[in-house]
C-alpha cells in the first residue's frame, strides 16, 4: 500500500507569509537601531559621570589642602587676609557650579479634595 500526501501552498498563503516575514525582518531592524541609541546615551552617560568624578576629586582636594594652606599662612595678617578672599572666591565659585547643575526639587501634585 503507498500513501502521497501533496501539500499546496496557495499563492496567496505564500505572499501572506512572506509579508509577515517582512514585518518581523522590519521590526528586527527597528530593535536593532533603539539598541544603538541606547548604547550611545549608556556611553555619554558614562562620560558624564567621569567628568562630574573628576570635578569632585578637584572639590575634595581643595577642600583637604584648606588647613595646610591655613598653617602656611601661620599668623600673618596679609596671608590670612589672601587666603580668606582666595577660599571665599573658591567656595562662591563651587556653590554656584553645584546650584547652576541640580535640578529643583519636584513639587508634589496638589492633594485630591476629600471625599464628601
Amino acid at each position: 500500500m503507498r500513501v502521497d500526501i501533496y501539500h499546496h501552498h496557495s499563492i496567496e498563503a505564500r505572499c501572506e507569509v512572506m509579508r509577515r516575514l517582512d514585518i518581523l525582518s522590519d521590526q528586527i531592524g527597528l530593535i536593532r537601531s533603539n539598541l544603538e541609541t541606547i548604547m550611545s546615551a549608556i556611553d555619554d552617560l558614562q562620560a558624564a559621570v567621569a567628568a562630574e568624578d573628576t570635578v569632585i576629586d578637584s572639590a575634595i582636594t581643595l577642600i583637604s589642602g584648606i588647613p595646610a594652606l591655613i598653617a602656611a599662612a601661620g599668623v600673618d595678617p596679609a596671608k590670612l587676609a589672601a587666603l580668606q578672599t582666595d577660599i571665599t572666591t573658591k567656595t562662591k565659585a563651587l556653590a554656584d557650579a553645584v546650584a547652576a547643575n541640580t535640578p529643583a526639587a519636584a513639587t508634589p501634585p496638589p492633594a485630591a479634595p476629600p471625599a464628601a
